[in-house]
């Protein structure tokens, strides 16, 4: 199993458009990595902790990043950082919020609660993957994560 294979993508996002968006400028810069995707913030805390459609799921096995939309049906990205945030297991995955919101209050809600970083979602597409090559170099290949 290569490097990449081991190194996991979780991207936390409801817009199918922003998903698409996201998958494609991964790959059009070459960033191979597995990349899971959670449609809503239930998907997301299920697969990071082994619970619902992720039961049985090694949660040994933690993604080297999130990439979490903060505005998700079921469950916000805020409860689902709180959550990565609590548990001793995922305390120090590296969270980045990857979002459409303007807001101030998000922005210092996210920090609060714990994110890497937090980056507003350009509108044009070859803004938005510039920014996903760099969150993809920066991430996976010059960050040195935390030890399991």
């Amino acid at each position: 199993m290569s490097r990449d294979n081991q190194r996991v993508i979780l991207l936390v996002e409801d817009n199918p458009d922003d998903e698409a968006l996201a998958i494609r400028a991964l790959k059009r810069h070459h960033i191979g990595n597995e990349i899971v995707v959670a449609h809503d913030g239930v998907e997301a805390i299920d697969y990071l902790f082994g619970t619902g459609m992720y039961a049985g799921r090694d949660v040994n096995h933690k993604p080297t990043v999130v990439l979490l939309d903060l505005k998700l049906p079921r469950v916000d990205g805020f409860e689902v950082l709180r959550r990565i945030r609590e548990h001793e297991a995922t305390r120090l995955l590296p969270v980045v919020v990857l979002t459409t919101s303007n807001e101030e209050q998000d922005l210092l809600n996210s920090y609060s609660l714990g994110c890497n970083s937090y980056i507003r979602k350009p509108v044009d597409f070859l803004q938005f993957s510039e920014a996903i090559r760099q969150l993809g170099m920066y991430w996976l290949l010059m960050n040195e994560p935390p030890p399991l």
